[in-house]
């Protein structure tokens, strides 16, 4: 057992005794959840999440299994617990990794597999789904070269952590690649999977419709970049009548700013926050529609990429089978542009060539609809597909009680 091993149990112990003093003497509820002081049910199939962000994810899979094993989620986070709570999950905060906390936390719920959302690694919880039999998995896994670094200068911890994954689905083939150089078994490996495009994958396309191929949709814009749109907008419509403009802002509490803008270039507007759908030009000043918007335009430019706001996700319009545009300012997903603009999906603009790009895509709606389908493969590709994935983890995790 290596050094680094023992010392990190020795404290936890150390801690576990700690923090069970002040949950007898302040009785915290959220303490003594995650020391397993209080009731955790039983389950087939125990799922981990940090928070919000990697069970929402995760969602698909864990309503999958649910379907035929009891599944126990647990999170970090009391926001992440409540959330899985709703999905009508058992849900719990997760155990701290302490030996005694593990100990009656597993010795309650008795799962007959493990598996954790992304890449968390604890070491004493590891150890103790191995001393039970227990199979392990991880899906979605990500590790970053700078955390494959760290991890790199501690053998003793994460090689065996690894070696005792049942199967790993990993999200990209960088990260696939550091947990195998760090000492994940070459057996282990199941198809890859990014969670967060899951989600997006499950959308249907709309069917080809003209009215789609003449509307084109500014998507989650910023300030500097309506005008610039509008000025394409303009210009196009001068060899195109019949295009239609959706502008749907990014920030909702700008909308009588942007339509003051409308209004100065003399633009007849609707608005959707007045309750209006429809018309030449809607500014989308609304919360929680942007499905509407992306299924009514075959055409999308995605805003904060004009400005330096580090762009937004190209994988809605995707899923919506739209053509894209984008600017040069993409840091927020770079890897992503970068493989929708190499497909052929997407095309990258800046303020001078926005105006050119749009005239051709909106005379061309044909290779706007290659585009767009184009996008979708994408999606998909890189989506993967779960349903193989999941008759491994439910094959790991035997018939339910």
């Amino acid at each position: 057992m290596a050094w680094t091993f023992m010392i990190y149990r020795a404290a936890a112990a150390i801690l576990e005794q700690g923090l069970r003093l002040r949950a007898s003497v302040g009785r915290p509820e959220t303490l003594r959840e995650r020391l397993a002081l209080m009731d955790v049910p039983r389950a087939d199939i125990w799922i981990h999440g940090a928070s919000v962000g990697e069970l929402t994810s995760a969602r698909p899979v864990i309503e999958a299994l649910a379907q035929s094993h009891r599944v126990l989620v647990t999170a970090n986070s009391l926001t992440g617990r409540d959330m899985a709570a709703g999905w009508g999950t058992a849900a719990r905060l997760a155990p701290m990794d302490m030996p005694g906390v593990l100990r009656r936390f597993l010795a309650q719920a008795q799962p007959k597999l493990q598996v954790t959302v992304e890449s968390e690694f604890w070491p004493l919880r590891s150890q103790a789904l191995a001393n039970r039999g227990t199979p392990q998995a991880m899906i979605g896994a990500r590790l970053s070269q700078r955390s494959a670094a760290r991890w790199a200068r501690l053998p003793g911890i994460i090689a065996p952590m690894l070696g005792r994954l049942a199967g790993l689905s990993a999200q990209d083939p960088d990260s696939e690649a550091r947990l195998l150089a760090l000492g994940l078994p070459p057996a282990a490996i199941l198809p890859r999977l990014d969670l967060k495009l899951l989600t997006p994958a499950r959308i249907r396309p709309p069917r080809p419709d003209p009215h789609r191929d003449r509307t084109l949709l500014a998507a989650s814009t910023h300030e500097g970049e309506e005008a610039l749109i509008l000025d394409a907008w303009t210009a196009a419509r001068r060899h195109h009548p019949d295009l239609r403009l959706i502008l749907a802002i990014r920030h909702p509490q700008r909308g009588d700013q942007v339509s003051a803008l409308l209004a100065q270039r003399g633009i007849a507007h609707q608005r959707r926050s007045a309750g209006d759908s429809g018309g030449d030009v809607l500014l989308a000043d609304t919360l929680g529609e942007m499905d509407r918007w992306y299924a009514s335009a075959g055409l999308c430019f995605v805003g904060g990429s004009l400005t330096d706001r580090g762009g937004h996700t190209p994988w809605e319009p995707a899923a919506h089978a739209c053509a894209i545009l984008h600017g040069p300012h993409l840091s927020n997903f770079r890897d992503a542009y970068g493989a929708l603009d190499g497909a052929g999906a997407a095309q990258p603009v800046d303020a001078g060539s926005l105006v050119q790009q749009v005239i051709a895509l909106a005379g061309h709606p044909d290779r706007a609809r290659q585009m767009g389908w184009a996008a979708r493969a994408v999606l998909d590709d890189r989506a993967g597909d779960p349903a193989a994935l999941i008759t491994h983890l439910r094959e790991l995790a035997g018939k339910p009680r």
